[in-house]
């Protein structure tokens, strides 16, 4: 039987395997309803329902692919982070940024997990916004 820490890892990869996959039903599946979600450099979004917003949002707007991605987790299985790169294709303008014509990007990404009862509670992402700007053309 894995321990409660490779459990927390397992989960993690799940997580991302499920969003290279674009499968939202099983990537959605591994949350709890009252997930908390730290969006980078914005707010605070709680709950299963917010999430599924923000990804139908990132759907439409960006085409990305987690690669390079490394997971770590405390012994106890209820925290965990993951370093790992986004590569992607800006597709269409997000409200508030530069206009999308399908500009690349690859960028260095850190995300911070909570975790129960096998399912992510809270994730906090950070990546470099100015890089992402300078990448898709749009740095001052």
């Amino acid at each position: 039987m894995p321990s409660s820490q490779q459990c927390a890892i397992n989960l993690i990869q799940n997580y991302y395997s499920t969003f290279n996959a674009g499968d939202r039903v099983a990537f959605l599946a591994l949350l709890t309803e009252d997930v908390a979600h730290d969006i980078n450099q914005g707010g605070k979004e709680l709950g299963k329902e917010a999430f599924r917003t923000f990804l139908a949002r990132m759907d439409r707007c960006y085409r990305e692919q987690v690669c390079d991605l490394v997971v770590f987790a405390n012994e106890d299985g209820t925290r965990g982070a993951a370093e790992l790169f986004i590569e992607g294709e800006y597709l269409a303008t997000d409200d508030g940024l530069p206009p999308a014509n399908g500009q690349r990007y690859r960028l260095p990404v850190g995300a911070f997990f909570e975790l129960q009862n096998g399912r992510v509670s809270r994730v906090t992402n950070y990546y470099n916004l100015e890089e992402w700007l300078r990448q898709v053309g749009a740095a001052k």
